[in-house]
């Protein structure tokens, strides 16, 4: 299949140049492109019209899970005839095992997995082995270790009518590729058996495989809705992919498990050289107690730090990660395109990764809670992750030097994107003193900043006279967007503004990921006024909504208030018609001043343009929805769609219909299908509640 881009949008303002240049550097074989956007003018739409162009396989690699998800929706509505997939990391809660030989504290791992963000996880992975359209929008998780794609598919069945098995070694069949049988409910990667039937839920789609044996035959295959139990399809064939990304056959775990034992041999043989017998003692105790549980039961918590023993890699090897899913050529070259998006936070990103996991991976094994192979089990390095793409573009309103350097000429290109195709242009910019009395805005002489309203005697500094602009916003029914310092200054003043009657939410990355995707998509929608953050609110969120952005203490010279965080929040109201930004400074910082002329260098040049070809600026206009939406809405509408059906009936002879429900909801019960029974509670519910109105 092609790459079908599917809009009524043009490529306009500074676009067809970019995509006609981007697109001729991939033909021409340049490794490093950057494309040079400034905050709204349409580097995804950019990227997409690339991808259909080239038509390969792609992967969108974002710095934080919310951008991912943001990114993830955008190509969906791009691309939505072909397989647009989300690969993030899983937990929703992450502590990473850990010793401080300095308080002689060991910290156990603690892990809290999301099933949700498991399932699109395995949805990538087998789209990938599957279809040559696919596009991942990944997390830097994509460059962690992942089972062997080779085990992985090789692993995978085709189940079709006519199939001939029997119904135990179809159960064993599923056991051996790591689903687990259950009698309640069924959930991704699990299995019931029931009568002559055998329900299965795979791993990467919330639909249900009903298999119906006749003797040692596969009579017949049924495609349920998982909540609404409705009949989707009768197939004659689907295919099945192993529960778990870590496969392994029974022949190279008995290997494995052998390595395993030969390097405890020689850890302990170094250990009692040197001397450390509590170390020698703890590393036998942990991995004798680990290799007992490997051979009973094939699994044991921490099984992730054997991962070269298994997977049969040398020490050192690189592991398997996503990337090596994605196709390659027959000599192996990586066959694919990479976007990284907001690259001068995610290239550093990607290759910050390595160097903080090996320090905590070493400090344990020189403490004898984990033999020396535990630091193969880690993120691949920079270099490492270079050979491992294919040719890339990078994306950013602020390029980093690394992006520059690789993408000069002539090995390379930095493509301009000034000229939005809306005709918007770069906020006006208005900087206020933190207290009363600050000696900056006063002298400030950019074009676009009018300091006087903050001067003066009453002046009761920057919270209140934020407050004050807010307010004055809100009324218009805009957005508005407030930068703080600390999370704890985000939370704190999320609580004042609401009780000075502004509806406020805070974000920062102690939120969880799915609660932060539905508090940008509330805010949008307009369920509260204001959204308080830290770091999370600078690069690529798209809330056009938004017409006024205060950025608090922009004066504290550091990460938060670099020139490049800076330019990305103030880039935040550049997508609506009447948006402007407030600084809150007492000092002229290098980085305020370099923000604050960068930015009036676009706004002229877009001026100047819109000028030239009578544009009439307008405010993006987007629709609002977001991943999350497929997670909650199925139990509701099947229930609507159920009530639709049945209302008229119930209006007829309401007790006969509730008398009806109520019987099914029972059956549902006995043969443990509580996802049904929970459908038809609910209809009860909202049936009943059609009398009292």
């Amino acid at each position: 299949m092609e790459f079908q881009l599917t809009t009524d949008k043009t490529p306009a303002g500074d676009q067809p140049k970019a995509i006609e240049a981007l697109v001729h550097g991939v033909h021409a074989g340049q490794p490093d492109q950057t494309l040079l956007g400034v905050t709204g003018s349409g580097k995804t739409f950019t990227a997409a019209n690339v991808i259909q162009a080239i038509g390969k396989p792609t992967l969108v690699i974002a710095h934080n899970k919310t951008l991912a998800a943001q990114l993830a929706q955008e190509y969906r509505d791009f691309f939505p005839n072909n397989a647009v997939h989300y690969f993030v990391s899983y937990y929703d809660y992450y502590q990473p095992e850990a010793y401080m030989p300095g308080s002689d504290t060991y910290i156990e791992k603690e892990a809290q997995i999301n099933e949700e963000i498991d399932r699109l996880r395995h949805a990538s992975t087998q789209a990938l082995l599957t279809r040559p359209d696919v596009i991942i929008v990944a997390s830097v998780s994509c460059i962690y270790g992942l089972g062997s794609p080779k085990e992985y598919e090789k692993k995978h069945r085709k189940i079709e009518k006519g199939y001939t098995t029997t119904r135990a070694d179809m159960l064993r069949v599923l056991v051996d590729m790591h689903f687990e049988r259950t009698n309640a409910d069924l959930t991704p990667g699990h299995f019931r058996a029931v009568g002559n039937t055998v329900e299965i839920m795979p791993t990467n789609e919330r639909t249900i495989y009903r298999l119906n044996f006749s003797g040692n035959t596969v009579a017949g295959i049924t495609k349920i809705d998982a909540v609404s139990r409705a009949i989707i399809e009768t197939p004659d064939a689907f295919f099945l992919f192993p529960a778990k990304h870590f496969v392994t056959p029974e022949d190279e775990r008995k290997r494995a498990m052998t390595q395993i034992q030969t390097e405890l041999d020689t850890q302990l043989a170094q250990f009692e050289k040197e001397g450390k017998v509590l170390e020698r003692e703890r590393i036998k105790r942990r991995t004798q107690h680990d290799l007992a549980l490997i051979r009973e039961v094939g699994y044991c918590n921490g099984i992730e730090n054997y991962s070269r023993h298994f997977d049969g890699r040398e020490a050192g090897e690189a592991p398997y990660t996503l990337l090596s899913y994605f196709p390659h050529t027959p000599d192996g070259a990586p066959d694919f395109l990479t976007v990284i998006d907001e690259s001068h936070v995610t290239v550093p990103q990607l290759g910050g990764m390595y160097a903080g996991d090996q320090s905590r991976k070493k400090t344990l094994v020189e403490h004898g809670f984990r033999l020396p192979s535990a630091t193969d089990n880690r993120p691949l390095n920079f270099p490492e992750f270079r050979e491992r793409v294919g040719q890339i573009i990078y994306t950013s309103a602020t390029p980093g030097n690394y992006e520059l350097e690789h993408s000069a000429p002539p090995k390379g290109q930095v493509v301009e994107q000034v000229i939005r195709p809306t005709g918007l242009v770069d906020p006006l910019i208005d900087v206020r003193p933190i207290v009363e009395g600050g000696a900056y805005p006063a002298t400030t002489s950019t074009s676009g900043c009018s300091p006087e309203p903050s001067q003066g005697k009453g002046y009761k500094g920057q919270v209140q006279d934020f407050i004050d602009e807010a307010e004055a916003v809100i009324k218009s029914d805009a957005r508005v967007l407030v930068t703080t310092l600390t999370k704890k200054m985000a939370e704190d003043l999320s609580e004042f503004l609401t009780e000075r009657g502004i509806t406020s939410e805070y974000i920062h990355s102690d939120v969880k990921t799915i609660e932060r995707i539905e508090i940008l998509s509330n805010f949008r929608r307009g369920e509260f006024d204001c959204l308080v953050g830290v770091n999370l609110l600078r690069e690529g969120l798209d809330l056009p909504e938004v017409e006024l952005v205060a950025i608090l203490d922009a004066d504290k010279e550091g990460f938060l208030r670099s020139e490049t965080a800076l330019i990305q929040t103030i880039g935040r109201a550049a997508r609506n018609v009447s948006g402007r930004v407030i600084l809150y400074a007492d000092e002229e910082t290098p980085s305020l001043k370099n923000a604050i002329t960068e930015t009036q260098r676009r706004r002229e040049l877009q001026l100047a343009y819109n000028e030239q070809h009578g544009i009439t600026p307008e405010t993006i206009k987007k629709e609002i929805h977001d991943i999350t939406s497929q997670l909650h809405t199925e139990h509701t509408e099947t229930v609507n769609t159920l009530l639709t059906v049945d209302a008229e009936r119930y209006a007829q002879n309401p007790k006969k219909v509730i008398k009806e429900k109520r019987a099914q909801m029972e059956e549902a019960v006995k043969i443990l299908d509580f996802e049904t029974a929970a459908i038809l509670r609910d209809e009860i519910a909202a049936l009943e509640s059609l009398n009292k109105k």
